[in-house]
């Protein structure tokens, strides 16, 4: 029985045409996100820092990445005998989009090697419609075989925004003079459009502001909320004492 291969470029929600600054991207912000310290020691964190440890080291370096992607290869072309000879009707499988995608939506291709199906590639079009929230199931019918895939949408990471269901954050930097007087500053939004932050005086650093309606879809229609934290470095002087 041939060792099963862990998919890396879908660990870091990536494609097998990313970029090197793309890995390094997708990697940083996963490990700060499942990081065992922010996740009080979850089992299921600590598994996945490791996954996307071992990840990254084989998709960082080039030497590595073009071994891994002829390893992947053949294991994708190497033949398999299906349990009885038959093909397994319902398959799943997770999909990782773009963040735009959620609000206009998008058109996919499911790809699926079955050697129960007498080793053919079947091929069907998965249409993810406008004001999709993060989670939502798709069925996608398998013609002649019977059953279905079943794929599952997910966020897939991004450098502007981390995503908390159907919230986004992100952080804003600003002025001293700024936090002290507070008023108003403006983000990118993720529709590309910018957005009015109202600060308020002597704001705290790491502060929330909350800008409703501003994050992706949610189940039961509506948009969640973008979640702005307030950035800034308090003023440090160090002078001479003056003499008296």
């Amino acid at each position: 029985m041939q060792p099963t291969i862990p998919n890396h470029y879908a660990t870091l929600g990536l494609d097998r045409r990313c970029s090197d600054a793309q890995i390094k991207t997708a990697y940083r912000i996963l490990a700060k996100q499942y990081h065992p310290d922010v996740n009080a020691g979850s089992p299921a964190a600590v598994k996945q820092t490791q996954e996307l440890n071992a990840a990254y080291e084989s998709l960082s370096d080039p030497a590595r990445r073009e071994s891994y992607d002829a390893e992947l290869k053949a294991a994708e072309n190497r033949p398999t005998k299906a349990r009885g000879g038959k093909s397994q009707p319902n398959l799943s499988q997770d999909v990782h989009l773009r963040l735009e995608d959620f609000l206009r939506g998008t058109t996919l291709e499911v790809r699926v090697k079955d050697p129960g199906n007498a080793n053919q590639v079947e091929i069907y079009p998965l249409e993810i419609p406008p004001q999709t929230a993060p989670g939502a199931r798709f069925k996608v019918p398998r013609a002649d075989v019977g059953g279905f895939v079943i794929a599952r949408v997910k966020a897939q990471a991004d450098f502007r925004f981390k995503v908390r269901g159907s919230d986004l954050r992100c952080d804003l930097k600003i002025t001293n003079q700024r936090a002290t007087l507070g008023g108003v500053e403006s983000v990118r939004g993720l529709t590309g459009n910018y957005l009015r932050v109202t600060i308020p005086r002597n704001v705290e650093r790491g502060e929330i502001v909350r800008l409703p309606g501003e994050g992706l879809p949610k189940t039961r229609g509506g948009r969640g909320d973008l979640l702005v934290k307030i950035m800034y470095r308090p003023e440090v002087r160090i002078t001479r004492p003056s003499k008296r």
